[in-house]
C-alpha cells in the first residue's frame, strides 16, 4: 500500500536546533513586513506596487530551500566547500577588481549568467569554513604533556596554523579592502575571535593587534595628509579620507554663493541625518508598522537603512526585539558548539553565527550614527538577493552541525542509561547472591 496523506505531514523538514528555526521565522516575517513598508522608492522606480516584496519573497523561498539542502549534509562534508570553493572566490574577487567598475566607483558586484551578485559575501562563508577547519586540526593534534618538548611541539603547531591562517586571509582581505573595506574589517574581525576561541596562543594575538594598529593609524595620516587631488585616481581613497575627516570633525568647509564657509554636505550627511530623523520620530513607541514618512526620503531605506524604518514604525522597543533576536541566534548557537564533541562543527558553527552577528550589529549602528555609512545589509531582513542566500548557506550548515550535537548528545545519553541500567543490575544479581 502507498503511504497515505498523514505519513508525508509526519515528515519532519526543520531537522536541528528548533530556537534556531523559530528565530529564522521571526527575520523572515520582519523582512517581509519592513521590505512592503519601507520600499517607496523602488516602487516608485518599478512602477509596480508589489514587486518588491514579491521579489524579497522570493529570494527567502529559495533561501529556506538552500537552509533545507545543508541541513541535510551531514556536516563532516563541510570542510571539503572550501577545497574548490577558496580558490573559485579568490578568482572571482580578483576578477571583479580589476575588470568590473561598479557603483560609486565601488567594484564590488559581477555577472555570471545574468545572476548578479557579491563574490565578498561568498567569501566571508568560504575563509570561516578554511578557519574552522584549520583550527580543528591543530587542536586535534595538540599533545597533552607537560614536558618541554610537548610545549614546543604545540608553540610549533599553533605557529604554523597561526600564519596559515594570516596568508589566506590576507590574501582575501586584500581584495576586498580596496573597493570594499567594511566587510575586510568584518571578516578580519571575525577571523581574529575565532583564532581566540581557536586556542591560538594569546601573544600571537596581541602582536597581531598591535601590527593592525600601527597600519590603521599610519593609513589615517597618510589619508589626512595627501591632498585629495591626489586620490581622486584612487578610486575608494578620497570617499575614506571624508569619511575619516567627518568622524574627527575637519571637515574643510565650502564656499557657499554668499561668501560665508560652510561645511562640506555629502550624499553619506544626508542619508545619516534622514536616519536620524526617522529613528527621532519613533517618539519611543514608533508611529505604527506602514506609517513611516522618512522612508520617501531616505536613499537606500530598504536595504542599508532598513533598521532605521523599523525603529521609525515600532520604537525603541521594536529595535531592541530585532536586535536580541540576533543576539539570540548567537547565544543558542554557542550554547550548541559547547556541546559539539568536535572541534570544526563548534568552530564552524560559531563562526558563522558570530559574521552574522557582527554584519547586524554594524549596520545598527551605522543607523543610529555609531559608526560611518557602510553599505552593510541587516541579515535576511534587508532587500537584497545574494545576502539573503549566502545567509541562508550559513544558516543551513550551522542547523546540520545542530543535528549533529543533537545525535551525538542522544546517543551519549542513550549509552549512559544503558550503563546505569546494567550497573543496577549488577547490584541487584549481587544482592541476590549476598541472600
Amino acid at each position: 500500500m502507498g503511504k497515505k496523506l498523514s505519513d508525508y505531514l509526519k515528515l519532519n523538514i526543520f531537522k536541528g536546533d528548533k530556537g534556531l528555526w523559530m528565530i529564522y521565522f521571526f527575520l523572515c516575517v520582519i523582512s517581509i513586513v519592513e521590505i512592503y513598508s519601507a520600499s517607496s522608492n523602488l516602487t516608485f522606480r518599478s512602477g509596480h506596487h508589489w514587486d518588491p516584496v514579491i521579489n524579497q519573497a522570493m529570494f527567502l523561498f529559495v533561501g529556506f530551500l538552500i537552509i533545507l539542502l545543508m541541513n541535510n549534509i551531514p556536516c563532516k562534508y563541510f570542510k571539503l566547500i572550501p577545497v574548490l570553493g577558496l580558490p573559485a572566490v579568490i578568482l572571482m574577487l580578483l576578477y571583479v577588481l580589476v575588470m568590473q567598475r561598479g557603483v560609486n566607483d565601488a567594484s564590488r558586484w559581477m555577472d555570471f549568467f545574468g545572476i548578479r551578485f557579491q563574490p565578498s559575501e561568498l567569501a566571508k562563508s568560504m575563509l570561516i569554513l578554511q578557519v574552522a577547519f584549520v583550527l580543528s586540526k591543530v587542536n586535534q593534534r595538540r599533545k597533552k604533556g607537560n614536558s618541554l618538548a610537548d610545549k614546543q611541539m604545540r608553540e610549533k603547531q599553533y605557529k604554523k596554523s597561526f600564519w596559515i591562517i594570516i596568508i589566506i586571509t590576507g590574501v582575501v582581505l586584500a581584495l576586498i579592502a580596496p573597493e570594499n573595506f567594511s566587510t575586510a574589517g568584518m571578516i578580519g574581525l571575525v577571523i581574529y575571535c575565532m583564532m581566540y576561541i581557536g586556542n591560538i596562543p594569546l601573544k600571537m594575538l596581541l602582536k597581531l593587534a598591535g601590527v593592525l594598529a600601527l597600519i590603521a593609524v599610519i593609513g589615517v595620516l597618510i589619508m589626512m595628509v595627501v591632498p585629495e587631488d591626489k586620490l581622486g585616481g584612487m578610486r575608494r581613497a578620497l570617499t575614506w579620507k571624508h569619511r575619516i575627516e567627518a568622524k574627527l570633525g575637519t571637515n574643510k568647509p565650502d564656499e557657499t554663493a554668499g561668501g560665508k564657509k560652510t561645511a562640506r554636505l555629502t550624499d553619506e550627511d544626508r542619508q545619516v541625518k534622514t536616519s536620524h530623523i526617522a529613528i527621532a520620530n519613533s517618539n519611543v513607541i514608533g508611529m505604527g508598522v506602514g506609517n513611516s514618512i522618512e522612508r520617501d526620503f531616505l536613499p537606500h531605506a530598504e536595504s542599508d537603512f532598513i533598521y532605521s524604518i523599523i525603529v521609525e514604525e515600532t520604537g525603541i522597543f521594536g529595535g531592541l526585539a530585532v536586535m536580541l533576536l540576533y543576539v539570540s541566534f548567537f547565544v543558542r548557537v554557542w550554547r550548541i558548539a559547547q556541546r559539539s564533541d568536535k572541534f570544526f562543527p563548534a568552530y564552524l558553527s560559531v563562526g558563522l553565527a558570530l559574521m552574522m552577528l557582527v554584519q547586524a550589529l554594524v549596520n545598527m549602528a551605522v543607523a543610529v550614527g555609531l559608526a560611518p555609512v557602510t553599505g552593510q545589509t541587516l541579515p535576511l531582513i534587508s532587500h537584497g538577493g545574494t545576502s539573503i542566500l549566502i545567509t541562508s548557506f550559513n544558516i543551513g550548515m550551522i542547523l546540520s552541525v545542530s543535528r549533529y550535537v543533537d545525535k551525538v548528545t542522544a546517543e551519549q545519553e542513550e549509552r549512559e542509561a544503558e550503563e546505569l541500567a546494567r550497573g543496577e543490575t549488577g547490584e541487584f544479581a549481587d544482592a541476590q547472591g549476598m541472600d
